[in-house]
């Protein structure tokens, strides 16, 4: 079976199961492979790692997916798909930070959230072709799987694909975060403790993960507002496709408008600033529609 056809094939049966339709399969030819051949054409003897850029509902989840597949059936590589989303603190971790440090850090969603060590380790295992486990986490119940139901990886693992809704998001000074952005910021953090918090582990999380990339593509949204509605489609999906608990954390629109007010800050600085320096930018349209990407040209 040639390259082409077995491309062909693999597509088809992901859009089959992901339930996308018929158009999609032009993102595919114009979006999904020119892509595909940019990171195979990056590929050394080392592990390459690639870092994934994308608001809520941008389709971040959907372009690594088939990213995946298309690069193992066109070179027959061993390739890690990862989310920063894995990584976050479980519930019980989360309550101690709101004890400790701030009441808003109960939350999952700003940078100091995730488990930073577990990230790091993993993300390193992977790059050095080791087997390891791959923490997966339950937004529905608001926490993490436990240990028997990661995933394992693969070993010789030849590319990481990491993908994360802060990742290479750029941090702020000082005097950037002086003003609140919203009510959540202005009634619950007039001190300014959380948004520091969040902003001092965003660097942590330059040093420690997002610094080490191969290449940073970004799927950038129209505007903030847009990607509100597309994070409440997100959460009729979720609610949809959850069997009703009484312990389900599934929001309704007004938790919703809060909870996402937590991302708001990064979510705005990162559509202003992060073009300027991602690889590769995928402008995403209000439709949810993709008719081109940009590389930089010094990359």
């Amino acid at each position: 079976m040639s390259s082409i056809n077995k491309t062909q094939i693999i597509s088809q049966a992901l859009m089959k199961k992901m339930q996308l339709p018929t158009e999609f399969e032009r993102i595919v030819e114009s979006i999904y492979l020119p892509l595909t051949a940019l990171i195979l054409n990056k590929k050394s003897d080392q592990p390459l790692f690639i870092s994934i850029n994308g608001a809520q509902g941008t389709g971040k989840s959907t372009l690594t997916h088939f990213l995946k597949h298309l690069i193992e059936a066109e070179a027959g590589f061993s390739v890690a798909e990862i989310s920063l989303d894995d990584f976050y603190l479980t519930r019980a971790e989360r309550k101690q930070l709101a004890t400790s440090i701030h009441p808003l850090l109960q939350t999952r969603g700003a940078p100091g959230t995730h488990d930073i060590e577990l990230m790091e380790n993993t993300i390193s295992m992977l790059l050095e072709g080791r087997r390891c486990m791959i923490p997966r986490f339950n937004k529905a119940m608001d926490d993490r799987h436990n240990e028997d139901e990661w995933t394992t990886s693969n070993k010789d693992t030849n590319i990481v694909l990491f993908e994360g809704w802060c990742n290479h998001s750029p941090a702020q000074t000082s005097d950037e975060l002086l003003i609140p952005v919203n009510e959540l910021e202005s009634e619950h953090d007039k001190e300014g403790v959380w948004r520091h918090y969040a902003n001092d582990n965003l660097k942590r999380y330059h040093e420690k993960i997002f610094n080490y990339a191969d290449m940073n593509i970004m799927l950038k949204a129209p505007d903030f507002e847009n990607i509100f509605k597309w994070r409440s489609l997100q959460e009729e999906k979720l609610k949809q496709s959850t069997q009703s608990s009484k312990e389900s954390q599934i929001m309704s629109s007004d938790k919703l408008k809060r909870f996402i007010q937590h991302y708001e800050r990064i979510t705005r600085n990162t559509l202003q600033h992060l073009p300027d320096t991602a690889d590769i930018v995928i402008p995403v349209e209000a439709d949810h529609s993709i008719k081109t990407f940009i590389q930089r040209n010094d990359k």
